[in-house]
């Protein structure tokens, strides 16, 4: 009987649940894990920091609807992986982390690397173990699989000993493995008939309904059927950042582009996987009417009835499930919008949003704003892939960026827009970009496993574009050489204004006086125009020449200061079949209180439509 090792176990383990990639580093001892896994013919992407690799196996799992799963060392790996779980958990997206640790009969005397993951993690994960043995790692893995998977999804964590990864003395042999599973999509709970007569009660009696759309209804693949709910009764609806796309961008009861309006008018609001935390304001006024009230519906009971929700309102149930009953009751009611105000409102709000967007768009002064540069940059990839293909994946992170690309890029299809999320979590966009092309369009031979709705564009490549802040960009900008070496043409737009936020200079010149004041012993130099604070805490490198990251790797590297550059650049880098980094230099943005837009009081954004106005020329966002 041929001896198998433990790391062997764990390989075919996941194998026989259905896994296709796995994500992480290797070191000792997980490096023989890794080799076996290989060995079946899983694919394996080795990255440059354990942060990156999980949050590219998380956010793998929101676009695959399976866990993605991330492999590092015991120690400083698994420290290093904790923003992978943190982001995980909070945006429910399904994760298993795996890691090894020191050999047990070294526990408690200083072993290499060791650390008491399992007491670490359990606060932090649905579910943490350790195999006690190599016959238990099948079960192990298999319930730590389906517990990050099934119910809300979040992370789950295995830690295997190096002896037990090691060992030999398996009672199984490589042919009587007991086998593990593909398991079957988590089950669809439905809702109860009388919460859902009372729930059409209450939204029959709505004089401005708003249906709020999350990701959590991408997540649930719910498209075809909110579509069918909201052409059924013609309710307004609003999209979160990750929720866009579930329906088109450019559907007319679209209020995105009225956000402030629909929020202060909207009375009775039906929240689909979104929650009312702080990218929703909370559910609270002044953004929200006083007097609104607010119909939750969420795989996860425990959120029910959080801040503003009302849990006499509240059903538990799969988004996917629950609408077609919800439909069955609302029977023929329909929203009679042409007799609303609140509608004309809307249209009002949009009008004016839409003009003021329109402006900024073509303003081609120098340097160039973020609103010119972003523009110029859809208008490029657009009129070579239109929206409604759905054949371009976004990746935005950075506060300026992120918050103004959200409303210049429109999205067709679910799952084609990835940010930083609940966490607002900066460093998440290289990671991300590798999953997304992996989900998408696979990895050599082997096929993507992600699916936009039921459209017919499984199957179809995209193109995974990043749009990057300086500042975020730097948390992951290393993973450009994992992009190069998976032969992965990701292209990444670098809009630089040389700080967080907002830089301190829009010349070199003087920003090397600033410089040279912040290195310089106080009282030795002396700014000319007196002010004598030398460089900010907000403050980069002026002009970096991140495109240079590109060639460095034998890619494709530009950079561009104006609309005609940044177009031309844009139409390279969709032809380019490398990692293309585009390096756009734009205006250091106006100072002010550091804040993102949303969180801004409506005092301070000028009144009811505050929601929509951009931070001037990027001076106001935050790190969401």
């Amino acid at each position: 009987m041929a001896p198998i090792t433990g790391a062997q176990i764990i390989a075919r383990s996941l194998r026989g649940l259905g896994v296709t990639v796995v994500f992480g580093i290797v070191g000792i001892p997980v490096v023989e894990i890794a080799e076996e896994v290989i060995n079946l013919g899983i694919k394996f992407i080795g990255f440059r920091n354990e942060q990156a690799a999980g949050y590219a196996a998380s956010v793998y799992g929101y676009l695959t609807g399976r866990p993605g799963v991330c492999l590092v060392v015991g120690g400083p790996g698994v420290l290093h992986a904790i923003p992978g779980i943190g982001n995980s958990s909070v945006n429910a997206f399904p994760l298993l982390l795996l890691a090894g640790s020191a050999e047990t009969h070294l526990t408690s005397k200083g072993a290499f690397q060791e650390l008491d993951a399992i007491s670490f993690l359990t606060p932090h994960t649905k579910l943490a173990l350790r195999p006690a043995t190599s016959d238990a790692i099948p079960d192990d893995i298999y319930n730590a699989y389906r517990t990050a998977w099934y119910g809300r999804p979040g992370p789950s964590f295995v830690d295997f000993p190096a002896d037990i990864i090691q060992d030999t003395q398996s009672s199984f042999s490589s042919a009587d493995i007991p086998r593990t599973f593909p398991l079957p999509f988590p089950p669809k709970p439905s809702a109860g008939e009388a919460t859902l007569f009372k729930v059409a009660q209450v939204l029959k009696t709505a004089r401005s309904p708003l249906i709020v759309i999350g990701k959590g209804a991408a997540y649930a693949r719910a498209s075809d059927c909110i579509s069918s709910l909201i052409s059924q009764t013609q309710i307004p609806f609003l999209p979160t950042p990750m929720g866009k796309g579930v329906l088109p961008d450019s559907h007319p009861l679209n209020t995105a582009s009225a956000r402030s309006t629909a929020l202060k008018e909207a009375d009775i609001i039906l929240l689909l996987g979104a929650r009312l935390n702080w990218i929703l304001h909370f559910g609270s006024p002044p953004k929200w009417n006083p007097h609104a009230r607010f119909i939750q519906i969420d795989i996860d009971p425990s959120t029910l009835g959080f801040n503003a929700a009302d849990p006499a309102l509240a059903i538990h149930g799969d988004i996917a499930a629950v609408i077609p009953q919800l439909q069955s009751h609302l029977s023929n009611w329909r929203f009679n919008s042409d007799a609303s105000p609140y509608t004309s409102h809307i249209l009002a709000a949009k009008e004016r949003n839409l003009a003021s967007a329109m402006k900024k768009a073509t303003d081609n002064s120098l340097p160039l704003t973020h609103s010119a540069a972003l523009s110029a940059i859809e208008r490029t990839l657009h009129a070579l892939s239109p929206p409604d293909d759905g054949k371009i994946v976004y990746v935005s992170e950075g506060a300026n960026t992120m918050d103004i690309s959200r409303s210049i890029f429109p999205v067709s299809h679910p799952r084609l827009r990835l940010d930083a999320g609940t966490h607002a979590t900066m460093g998440v966009g290289m990671g991300y970009a590798i999953a997304a092309h992996i989900a998408y369009n696979g990895l050599g031979a082997q096929p993507g496993e992600a699916q936009v709705g039921a459209s017919g564009l499984r199957g179809e490549r995209k193109k995974v574009v990043c749009l990057e802040g300086d500042s975020a960009f730097g948390f992951s900008a290393m993973e450009v050489e994992t992009i190069t070496r998976y032969g992965m043409d990701v292209l990444i737009f670098v809009i630089n204004n040389g700080g967080v936020y907002h830089g301190d200079a829009d010349d070199h010149q003087r920003w090397q006086e600033l410089q040279e004041y912040t290195i310089s012993p106080h009282g030795t130099t002396e700014l000319k125009d007196g002010n004598n604070k030398g460089l900010r805490s907000t403050s980069l490198s002026f002009g970096t020449s991140y495109q240079n990251l590109a060639t460095m790797v034998g890619g494709l590297g530009l950079e561009a200061r104006t609309v005609e550059e940044v177009e031309e650049a844009a139409r390279r880098g969709w032809k380019c079949e490398k990692v293309c980094i585009v390096n756009i230099i734009v205006g250091k943005g106006e100072g002010g209180k550091l804040e993102f837009g949303w969180q801004a009081s409506t005092k301070k954004q000028g009144g009811g439509n505050g929601g929509e106005r951009e931070k001037g020329k990027g001076g106001r966002g935050s790190k969401l």
